[in-house]
């Protein structure tokens, strides 16, 4: 089989189960659960940071955060680091990219006009952080200025919580996917492979949907649950946490979403403007899949649908992201889908950490894997060599004072998760939290102070100082023996 092209789809900020195959009730998500059905869905894939830039930054080189040196938001990755796109079109790819990388710093007050490159492989770029217009090379925001448009969202119904956003024909994703789109027609008269990344910056907050598509859900509104959180939980855990509980995440930044003072219609609606923006993102994958089709280019295609990391949205009483290693903030979808290649109809139990991907995708295109990758290829286990649901022991999580907010003290926190068990240490504090996932998968009751826990807190802390030892750098070669 000829190496395939690969469309590889990342939203911001999207937790696992806001799509309808993985059992939300609630959202509207057809294309994706077809993809699903056409490939194979993972229920069990983990993000290796809560934020954006170490996450990304370890994805794309397949190096935990703290190794690439992309460990932080605000902060350039090093010139030196070896992305996979990279490897790729060192080996006849041509790659593109619409809408986020952030793998460098990316505020204007840092870079002016765009963000910072280094040597990233992708022949074709449409850079856009986000919807703000506030980059002097924003090309979403020139797109926006060719069609005439200038809008800016309101509060919606006078709401803190949420905005109306950019009509869906204007919308960030909706651009992303027309660069895309544009991409593909063009890549179907190439003699080379192809690999496109379509960065779309929803769900991220804020919670800015089309007002057409918040409208969905407001009939049914009372429906939707409530955020998973129990009064007095976050009593034992890191002061972060309570933190952002009591100011709004990100230390007050975000002082609209402080838990005393939301009411549960504040809470539905902004779950429903969050997947809303789901909904939206779902109806422009199908314009993607429809172009591969029309231009001949689906049957060589491994898709590609994942995110960098989760959203708390409430749960444990927590907005955003940040220093938290719960299920919804480093939990995310993946489904993967090659016809012919890669069975369909499948889904699998398999402990997958996202940096995963890199040298699967190497793998995929049977391009040797650089040695500087630390992560580990799923390649064998899609194509029915290996055992579907057997990959990793566990899956490792990490911050390292990623963001700015929390300072005092800064926040160094991290996390391994067994299928059963999941170890969070909030390292300088004496605190942390260990949960049972099987009698507990809402991990509301934090068994780090147990004493009948004992014996697994010690078991599951060696298990992650194991973790945290193999994560070192496997670069520079040795050389010689001595």
């Amino acid at each position: 089989m000829a190496a395939p092209n690969i469309l590889w789809v990342c939203t911001d900020q999207q937790r696992w189960d806001t799509l309808g195959c993985y059992d939300n009730e609630f959202v509207r998500t057809p294309v994706a659960d077809r993809l699903a059905e056409e490939g194979v869905i993972f229920d069990l894939c983990f993000s290796q940071s809560p934020v954006c830039t170490p996450s990304r930054a370890s994805f794309l080189t397949g190096r935990y955060p703290r190794t690439c040196r992309g460990r932080q938001n605000g902060a350039d990755i090093p010139a030196d680091e070896l992305l996979v796109t990279k490897v790729l079109a060192d080996a006849g790819y041509t790659c593109g990219l619409a809408g986020k990388l952030h793998i460098s710093a990316c505020h204007p007050s840092v870079q002016p006009h765009t963000e910072r490159r280094i040597d990233d492989g992708y022949a074709v770029f449409h850079w856009s952080h986000h919807s703000g217009l506030d980059w002097a090379s924003n090309d979403y925001g020139l797109w926006l200025k060719e069609k005439g448009v200038d809008y800016e969202p309101y509060p919606y119904e006078g709401s803190s919580h949420v905005d109306a956003g950019y009509p869906a024909e204007h919308h960030h994703t909706t651009w992303c996917v027309e660069k895309a789109m544009a991409f593909m027609q063009s890549a179907a008269d190439y003699d080379n492979p192809w690999l496109f990344s379509v960065n779309i910056y929803d769900p991220h907050h804020s919670f800015n949907p089309p007002v057409e598509y918040l409208q969905r859900y407001l009939d049914n509104l009372d429906d939707i649950p409530l955020p998973n959180y129990v009064e007095g939980e976050l009593h034992d855990k890191g002061p972060f946490q309570q933190i952002d509980n009591t100011e709004g995440g990100y230390n007050g930044m975000g002082s609209q979403f402080r838990q005393g003072e939301m009411t549960d219609r504040d809470h539905r609606l902004a779950r429903a403007a969050y997947l809303a923006m789901c909904d939206l993102v779902d109806d422009q994958i199908a314009r993607l899949l429809e172009t591969l089709k029309a231009t001949g280019q689906a049957e060589n295609t491994l898709v590609i649908f994942t995110s960098d990391h989760g959203e708390m949205l409430g749960d444990h009483g927590i907005y955003w992201k940040g220093p938290y290693f719960y299920e919804p903030a480093v939990r995310v979808p993946l489904i993967i889908k090659l016809p012919g290649a890669i069975e369909a109809g499948r889904r699998s139990q398999a402990l997958i950490e996202l940096s995963d991907l890199a040298p699967t995708l190497l793998d995929a295109a049977g391009v040797d894997i650089p040695p500087g990758m630390q992560t580990r290829s799923f390649w064998p286990l899609l194509t029915g060599e290996t055992d579907l649901h057997e990959h990793r022991d566990d899956v490792y999580s990490e911050y390292y004072n990623a963001m700015p907010w929390h300072r005092d003290p800064t926040a160094q926190v991290t996390m391994v998760r067994t299928r059963r068990h999941k170890i969070v240490a909030v390292h300088g504090t004496g605190t942390g939290e260990l949960y049972d996932l099987e009698a507990d998968p809402d991990e509301t009751n934090n068994l780090w102070n147990d004493p009948a826990s004992r014996e697994l807190k010690l078991a599951m802390y060696e298990r992650l100082a194991d973790r945290m030892a193999f994560t070192v750098d496997p670069l520079p070669v040795r050389q010689a023996d001595w």
